[in-house]
């Protein structure tokens, strides 16, 4: 499944018994030219507390707190294979529980997907980031790789820097992307935005994700950007967020401070994996 070109294979942990080396099979079944191919592996597990719970790892094996774009297919994958068929639904994830509404399309099966991504932690030490030793990290003047560059720092239930420039080239992306990734200066590594403004509206994004690299698209990084826009002056607080694999709808909600994100899931195919 994919949600704006962010693929991720997915094993339905409620009629299969989940892997016992998640962390390996991720790096394995998401090999581009040795496994299936992907962005990473997503668990849909049974869950005390909620209609679902995802576990999400990384290509690398590494697993990861939260999906923005995984989540929408978790729960279009709830719903049109019946585990739960609702409206709303929660699903629970590393980052706590989080509240999802459902829009059908005509088959009546889940087309666009809307999921509250809670509130967003701007503190430095629990983000985290020693970029500040405290406060929060708005347009700071930092180097990366011995280059200037303007930063902001968010957590949507895991880490982001949003770096706004002219122009998010290869050479800043792809070179300078995995360096800010495994900076000491962030203790748990972190998830890069390189985001140009299009206008107060619309942005353009690509994104270096912590332990896949390039990804189409990232839903809490698209998220962050939304916030980091909003704190610097740069963007209103609704925007349409261009990715590499389509467009998401974000907006920060001024009275309970929750960020809504709007996109769609899509189901590729299904097969077996011979272990």
């Amino acid at each position: 499944m994919h949600g704006t070109g962010n693929d991720y294979v997915y094993v339905d942990c409620f009629t299969h018994k989940a892997p016992d080396k998640p962390s390996e099979l991720a790096r394995k079944i998401s090999h581009r030219h040795f496994g299936v191919g992907a962005d990473g592996l997503i668990l849909i597990h049974p869950s005390e507390i909620a209609d679902a719970r995802m576990q999400m790892f990384n290509a690398d094996g590494s697993e990861s707190e939260m999906c923005g774009n995984g989540i929408r297919c978790v729960a279009k994958y709830v719903h049109d294979h019946g585990i739960a068929r609702k409206p709303t639904l929660t699903i629970e994830t590393g980052a706590g529980i989080l509240a999802i509404d459902l829009h059908l399309g005509s088959d009546q099966k889940v087309s666009q997907v809307t999921v509250d991504m809670g509130t967003p932690e701007l503190e430095a030490p629990k983000i985290p980031t020693t970029l500040l030793n405290a406060g929060h990290v708005i347009d700071l003047e930092v180097e990366f790789a011995g280059r200037p560059f303007k930063a902001t720092c968010v957590s949507m239930g895991n880490p982001h820097c949003i770096v706004f420039l002219d122009d998010a080239s290869d050479d800043v992306v792809l070179d300078i992307g995995p360096q800010i990734e495994c900076d000491p200066r962030f203790p748990n590594r972190t998830n890069i935005e390189f985001v140009e403004v299009i206008s107060t509206t619309e942005v353009r994004q690509r994104t270096w994700e912590r332990g896949s690299g390039e990804t189409w698209a990232c839903g809490t990084g698209a998220s962050a950007a939304c916030v980091a826009g909003v704190l610097t002056n740069r963007t209103e607080r609704r925007i349409t967020n261009h990715l590499l694999g389509g467009d998401l709808v974000l907006e920060w909600n001024e009275t309970d401070n929750h960020v809504m994100m709007t996109g769609p899931a899509s189901e590729v195919f299904s097969g077996t994996w011979e272990c």
